[in-house]
């Protein structure tokens, strides 16, 4: 048997050598999910920690929507919500994404996926949680103060000129506007619609005998969820691709990248779209952000 591999020129040692020199990605074909994380509040940027939106996660979306073996895309969620807007920006781009890709999302919650984090979950074709997820609040929520009788105390002489008489519609200095306040919660309504309409496009049967009690603002634990049709399981991503794709599935984590100033995060600096530096208006700015998702965050016990 020897001789005959002699004479054809191969041998062990020969075979091995070719192996030396092939790609890692030739002699293994193992295969891959990339994993995408999206923690913390939606479009709140705040002194450590840039918020979500799109401008900031869309080439990590990108990426690991291009991954070479790719067999599906998971995303963990870590976020009391923000902004509808970017929630619903970010959503589009992983469904538009997996659509033309003919890739699989599957959605892993972690401590908390509640009102537009929620809405990100959606986007999952599967979606999944810990016992003790926070899940829900499937409403609007808008939160201000009033200073008017403050200023007045300390008689404080408040000047504001104005083109457009609705341009003060909620003004904190100013004494609160019952026709103002209704004008908010049919603006509020409109935002609830949607929302309310893209459960029911995404869960469909699924929580069809839970009802619209699931569109009070509520939100419930994973077990809970699972219950009501707003998650199909409880289960970890590790654990769930090892279900589905095999013991030897590697998972990628896949991340925005960012030069060295936006790893440094230097309260009072932002990024544009570009992913630039600029100094921001104020570092009161900063510390109000900060405030806004710490507040979030509270109204789940984190």
């Amino acid at each position: 048997m020897a001789m005959n591999e002699s004479k054809a020129g191969v041998t062990p040692d020969t075979n091995r050598k070719r192996n030396l020199f092939k790609p890692w990605t030739w002699r293994r074909s193992f295969p891959v999910v990339p994993v995408l994380r999206f923690s913390g509040a939606i479009g709140v940027v705040t002194p450590l920690r840039p918020g979500l939106t799109l401008a900031a996660t869309a080439s990590a979306i990108e990426r690991a929507f291009s991954t070479s073996r790719a067999k599906a895309v998971a995303v963990l969620i870590n976020s009391p919500g923000g902004s509808p807007v970017q929630s619903m920006l970010i959503y589009k781009r992983i469904r538009a994404l997996s659509e033309e890709k003919g890739l699989p999302v599957y959605v892993f919650m972690e401590d908390v996926a509640a009102s537009g984090g929620y809405l990100l979950a959606l986007a999952g074709d599967e979606i999944y949680a810990d016992p003790s997820s926070i899940v829900g609040s499937i409403g609007v929520i808008s939160a201000s103060f009033g200073f008017d009788r403050l200023i007045k105390r300390y008689d404080i002489d408040r000047r504001v000129y104005t083109a457009g008489e609705k341009k003060m519609t909620l003004d904190s200095f100013s004494p609160e506007q019952e026709e103002d306040v209704a004008r908010l919660k049919v603006i509020q309504k409109d935002i609830h619609g949607t929302f309310i309409d893209l459960v029911k496009e995404r869960r469909g049967k699924k929580i069809e005998q839970a009802g619209d009690m699931l569109f009070t603002g509520e939100f419930w634990s994973g077990t809970k969820a699972v219950e009501l049709g707003l998650v199909d399981g409880l289960a970890d991503v590790r654990t769930k691709m090892r279900e589905l794709y095999g013991e030897k599935v590697r998972l990628k984590l896949v991340t925005s990248s960012r030069n060295m100033f936006r790893r440094l995060r230097i309260p009072g600096m932002g990024w544009d779209e570009g992913g630039e530096p600029f100094l921001r208006e104020s570092l009161a700015n900063d510390v109000i952000s900060a405030i806004e998702a710490r507040a979030l965050w509270s109204r789940y016990g984190l």
